[in-house]
């Protein structure tokens, strides 16, 4: 497998943000770790993204783009924003955790 190398900068706007839900909460005591990405984002990518972010090395990546949940405001029918979620795992004995969340 080919490693591709892009701009740092444009990397770094790749990952949105860690999910911290309950499923993620109990993902995390089996080394993987939950974020949202970029729609265009792919495994690739998001890897290089995580290693770039911090000092850790990414086992492998997994990625999900549930489907539009409909809303509507009065007679007006829409639907919510797409995103992407990238579910990483992380070689054994990482500390990511203690990264994201310095005071648990």
């Amino acid at each position: 497998m080919t490693e591709f190398h892009h701009n740092s900068a444009d990397l770094i706007d790749l990952v949105k943000r860690p999910i911290v839900t309950e499923k993620a909460t109990m993902l995390m005591e089996r080394n993987q770790f939950t974020f949202d990405v970029d729609l265009k984002a792919t495994k690739p990518m998001i890897k290089q993204a995580i290693e770039l972010l911090f000092p850790v090395k990414v086992k492998a990546v997994n990625t999900l783009i549930p489907p539009r949940k409909r809303r509507r405001v009065g007679k007006f029918v829409g639907y919510k924003p797409r995103y992407k979620r990238a579910i990483i795992t992380l070689e054994d004995g990482e500390p990511l955790r203690k990264v994201l969340f310095p005071e648990v």
